[in-house]
């Protein structure tokens, strides 16, 4: 069966259709990991957005339930260069096509994605339509016709509607011994020592693991929890997770954030920081086509370290917006945006990239949870200074 991606500009790209059939219209963005199509696939910040991958062969190793970010899919569609009719991996349980079939994510396949991100990066993010019923032209009008991210509040319909306590399974219990070959013997990690309250904008699975991994026991609650009820918990840390969309649409959260600031130490991840910079008193700004990968350079200010990150934002915090209390620790190499703040008198920090080190994440990138952990226990010893 045809299908058609129609961008609002016009432009029109023709493939054949995959996964479910039908029209969608979402914001298209494109990422250019190699690799993680699933946990990219399932990570709640690309709710509302087309998804393209420049990688040209998409699905070869299946789906396996333990490596999803999330209990679904969460894009709106799918674009890619060759979807593979078979997977190769053990662990898969079905293969990508049945899956997106089953959660009605409709597909293209057969466009040439590389061509698409260079068109999306001289002319910026648009509205598009990826359809199998559509003419050109009708498609062309629903991606004109669609709402725009900016304004829009997409983490209120994905935050949990009740608090819980972060169990996980036994996969995320446990770390894998080093042993060459052992995939199935698993050891214990360390007790808790560290209570966090995370809320919830679009909580990645891998980033609850890690908050556990690194000391913390995690308890998560809906992105628009008031200050009060979170403090009531009695956390030593609050975690603000990445999530979708526009932080300029949640500004109800951010003056809620604002009241636990110098109460508790604060950090924030991706859509977090953007929140807890908005708190601070900066405003943010739209990026012409986002940071969509695994391969974005960040420079570290005080060591000059350049790291590898793994991104997946479509704004920014605007750097001249900061207020004086505020340090950038963080610049992104590429277009000189803000990666990362630090406030020189409260405990609170954040990062626009992603730390946890799963499948789309370079192996030898610090997990800045422990930076999190250091916080809490200066804060706790009476050192303000993160």
């Amino acid at each position: 069966m045809k299908a058609i991606l129609a961008l609002e500009d016009g432009t029109i790209y023709e493939g054949s259709a995959f996964g479910a059939c039908g029209t969608v219209t979402g914001e298209v963005c494109f990422n250019t990991a190699v690799m993680g199509y699933q946990e990219i696939i399932t990570d709640p910040s690309y709710n509302g957005q087309i998804l393209a991958m420049t990688y040209p062969l998409i699905g070869n190793y299946g789906i396996c339930a333990d490596d999803s970010e999330s209990d679904r899919p969460q894009i709106r569609a799918l674009v890619a260069v060759e979807i593979s009719r078979l997977h190769s991996s053990w662990r898969a349980a079905e293969p990508m096509e049945d899956w997106l079939k089953r959660y009605n994510i409709p597909g293209i396949a057969g466009v040439d994605t590389r061509k698409l991100a260079i068109h999306l990066r001289e002319k910026g993010a648009m509205r598009a339509c990826v359809s199998s019923e559509l003419s050109a032209d009708a498609a062309v009008a629903a991606a004109r016709a669609a709402t725009p991210m900016a304004g829009t509040d997409l983490v209120s319909p994905l935050s949990t509607a009740q608090p819980y306590h972060w169990e996980g399974d036994s996969r995320d219990w446990k770390l894998p011994n080093k042993t060459m070959g052992d995939l199935t013997n698993y050891t214990d990690i360390a007790p808790a020592k560290y209570k966090a309250v995370a809320y919830d904008f679009g909580i990645k699975r891998s980033v609850l693991r890690d908050l556990r991994r690194d000391g913390f026991d995690v308890t998560v609650v809906n992105a628009h929890t008031p200050a009060a009820e979170v403090l009531a918990l009695a956390p030593d840390a609050v975690f603000l997770s990445s999530g979708p969309g526009d932080p300029a649409a949640l500004g109800s959260i951010a003056a809620e954030i604002k009241q636990l600031l110098g109460k508790v130490p604060v950090f924030g991840l991706s859509l977090g920081m953007q929140l807890l910079g908005m708190a601070l008193g900066a405003t943010t700004c739209k990026l012409p086509f986002g940071h969509h990968g695994c391969n974005h350079p960040v420079k570290e200010a005080k060591s000059g370290q350049v790291l590898i990150t793994t991104q997946n934002v479509d704004y920014a915090l605007v750097a001249d917006s900061l207020p004086a209390d505020v340090e950038i620790t963080h610049t992104n190499l590429n277009d000189g945006t803000v990666e990362g703040i630090c406030c020189k008198s409260i405990p609170a920090m954040g990062v626009q990239f992603h730390p946890a080190p799963v499948p789309t994440c370079p192996k030898d990138e610090p997990c800045f949870f422990g930076a999190l952990l250091q916080m809490v226990e200066n804060f706790k010893t009476g050192q303000y200074s993160n």
